[in-house]
């Protein structure tokens, strides 16, 4: 009765099972919106609906990592009076300022310049994982359930291919697939609809959209990788309010990417940096760029005095409006960026992931109202592509394929027209769409047409190694038990990646997880170091061979952000 995805279930194990009114996967901003609009419209309705949630991390929260400023139209939707509930949504910004760097030097681009939608007038400077903490602690207060702690590993699907739940994955399973002493069988959540909200390419999202063919009729996700470190500075150094961000070096002009510094709380400053993962060059390190970029004249002194307290890294969803795919299917839906909401130029979409949430929950509540279950929730998928989200996203839908066509200076420029279109013919613009084309796998090139980088080694004061950095992750798995980074071909890393690519996986990942490493017989040998996984996914996007796959680990495994 129940699949896996795409292979049949081990019966030799049972599992118990829970039923729900609405199972929801992912304790994000748009999970935990969708729970908690779910308890606000029973209540309203004098009815009772059970919600659960679950959550992959060790406490909801321990995977959120943003950079971030939030557009508050999300929680004034969802919670009109966050204000007085005490929301850790308290910085305000008070000070835009947008700078291309060059090698030595900077150029400050007056702010009447921008479109319209590139101010953040009226936002906020926030830890979103803070933020999806408080929100978590809402929706419990409302009578939702949920299980940090709870990686959901498979979908549940009934015989006439529908979705029906999720079962989360064993506990105590040895690296060699065999259950240990300690062995727990997952448990199955059934709900009347099943909501996916696990983030930027979520392992079931991606299953489900391969099953449903939820993408035919879209263009290819695009993807960015976003590091992040978190400093306490020197007073003196300290500018609340601030919001700066910045492209140009040390990316070349045609590596997409760019960078941000925000400054909030005591004396807290967030530096982030963001490569798109359609970059050519097999031998660039996104990292190394990260640590680079913050040696930069004008952005070094900001951290003088100062000290590092977290370090991050996730895939961030850029595909935008011409690569959602269809968002529902026969019993459930995908909620923000398990679908893509993210709106690139702005750099936001944890409003969008909330408005999402909100209209499934409305979607969702209105089906189970009419007595419904199992069915296409369509009014969820109007509601996005022809509500506030799809605005959002229609008038930048150009930015990021000019980016990628005309490289970083004239597509910027020309991204920015097209912006200015938008606004002044709301949603029109130009007229036109651009496709993005190929998938960012397909953009790495031949490690033949480039010569290796030389980065300049960390002085651990401003600059650090990776593993380093992964220790402020807090980044903790269990060593006993099957690596959660999937080999489809074993023999593919040394035998093509290596000859061909140089074997990029060495450096697109932020964690020193891969290593090619010599082996007893003193040949190159393939090293996977899960333990070190920040759950970033970049090495499932950007393989150019997709060879990787990324599956859960155990449940509570991972980072454990703290505040990012």
């Amino acid at each position: 009765m129940t699949t896996n995805g795409d292979a049949a279930t081990d019966t030799a194990v049972e599992r118990e099972s829970m039923e729900f009114d609405v199972v929801i996967v992912g304790a994000g901003p748009a999970g935990l919106s969708a729970a908690i609009r779910l308890k606000q419209v029973a209540a309203e309705a004098g009815e009772e609906l059970s919600v659960v949630v679950l959550e992959k991390g060790s406490e909801v929260g321990a995977h959120i990592l943003s950079g971030a400023v939030i557009d508050p139209i999300g929680l004034d939707t969802l919670i009109p009076d966050w204000r007085e509930k005490g929301a850790p949504v308290t910085t305000e910004v008070t000070r835009d300022k947008f700078v291309v760097l060059g090698p030595a030097g900077e150029l400050s681009l007056p702010n009447f310049m921008m479109p319209p939608l590139m101010s953040n007038h009226g936002n906020y400077i926030v830890s979103l994982g803070d933020v999806v903490r408080w929100l978590g602690e809402q929706a419990e207060e409302l009578g939702v359930e949920v299980y940090p702690g709870f990686a959901a590993s498979e979908v549940l699907y009934n015989a006439d291919g529908t979705v029906y739940g999720v079962a989360t994955g064993d506990m105590g399973v040895g690296r060699d697939g065999e259950p240990k002493d300690s062995f727990t069988p997952g448990m199955e959540l059934h709900g009347k609809y099943v909501l996916f909200a696990e983030g930027a390419r979520g392992s079931l999202s991606k299953q489900l959209i391969r099953r449903f063919e939820l993408d035919k009729d879209s263009e290819p996700q695009k993807f960015g990788i976003g590091l992040k470190e978190l400093w306490e500075v020197a007073p003196e150094k300290h500018q609340p309010g601030l919001v700066q961000h910045s492209f140009g070096w040390p990316l070349d002009g045609s590596t997409g990417g760019g960078s941000f510094l925000y400054h909030y709380g005591e004396n807290l400053v967030a530096v982030g940096f963001v490569v798109h993962l359609n970059y050519k060059n097999p031998y660039l390190s996104p990292y190394d760029e990260f640590q680079r970029f913050k040696t930069h004249p004008a952005i070094a002194p900001t951290f003088e005095g100062g000290k590092r307290v977290a370090y991050g890294a996730r895939a961030i969803t850029e595909g935008g409006f011409q690569s959602l795919p269809k968002l529902v299917f026969s019993g459930g839906a995908l909620l923000g960026c398990s679908a893509g909401m993210v709106n690139v130029p702005r750099i936001k979409g944890s409003h969008n992931a909330m408005l999402s949430g909100i209209a499934a929950a409305d979607a969702v509540a209105k089906a189970i109202r009419e007595g419904r279950s199992g069915d296409e929730l369509q009014g969820y998928e109007d509601e996005v592509r022809y509500g506030k989200i799809g605005w959002d996203l229609k008038v930048v839908r150009n930015v990021k394929p000019l980016w990628s066509k005309f490289g970083t200076y004239l597509g910027v420029m020309l991204g920015g027209l097209d912006m200015w279109a938008n606004t002044i013919i709301t949603g029109i613009g130009f007229g036109y769409t651009m496709k993005h084309g190929k998938p960012d796998y397909a953009a790495t090139e031949k490690a033949s047409r480039y010569k290796p980088i030389d980065y300049p080694k960390p002085d651990g004061k401003l600059t650090f190694d990776k593993l380093t950095s992964v220790s402020f992750s807090a980044t903790n798995h269990e060593e006993d038990q099957p690596v959660h980074l999937q080999l489809k071909d074993a023999s593919v890393p040394i035998q093509i990646n290596l000859p061909e690519y140089a074997e990029p996986a060495q450096r697109y990942c932020p964690a020193g997880v891969y290593e090619v490493v010599d082996g007893d017989d003193g040949k190159p040998k393939f090293q996977i170091n899960a333990q070190n996984c920040v759950h970033c996914k970049t090495c499932d996007i950007k393989d150019p061979t997709q060879n990787i796959a990324w599956v859960t680990p155990q449940g509570g495994d991972g980072p454990n952000y703290p505040n990012m």
